[in-house]
């Protein structure tokens, strides 16, 4: 099982980026997904997931309304469109994937599959 997240880079206030995390060895459609981010010295922070059917998706309040994570079945993929990025959305970004529960998972420990990361940064 493997998630490769892709799409990071350094870009400024105010501009966009499109996470990918493609999955192989495992359906994604049968699991639920998370965005997490993580800046060294801290604890990895969930900012959003989506259930196994796209139609329920959670967010933290920080990334509400700049962040809209998606999937597509089809391709075996989740995305996270970051519009309005700030200087404090600099970290590195995990995709994460776990069977399908009820209600929001927001714990990392309750993920079982994990990508490497994708280094986002944003000047200002």
């Amino acid at each position: 099982v493997q998630l490769q997240a892709s799409g990071g880079g350094s870009v400024q206030t105010g501009d966009s980026l499109r996470l990918s995390c493609a999955a192989s060895g495992l359906s994604l459609k049968l699991y639920n997904a998370a965005w997490f981010r993580q800046v060294p010295g801290r604890e990895r922070e969930f900012l959003t997931s989506i259930k196994g059917s796209g139609i329920t998706t959670y967010y933290v309040d920080s990334v509400k309304g700049r962040f809209t994570i998606s999937r597509d079945n089809a391709k075996n993929a989740v995305y996270l469109q970051m519009n309005g990025l700030k200087p404090e959305d600099t970290a590195i970004y995990y995709c994460a994937a776990r069977g399908r529960a009820v209600g929001l998972i927001s714990s990392a420990r309750e993920y079982k599959y994990w990508g490497l990361g994708t280094q986002v940064t944003v000047s200002s």
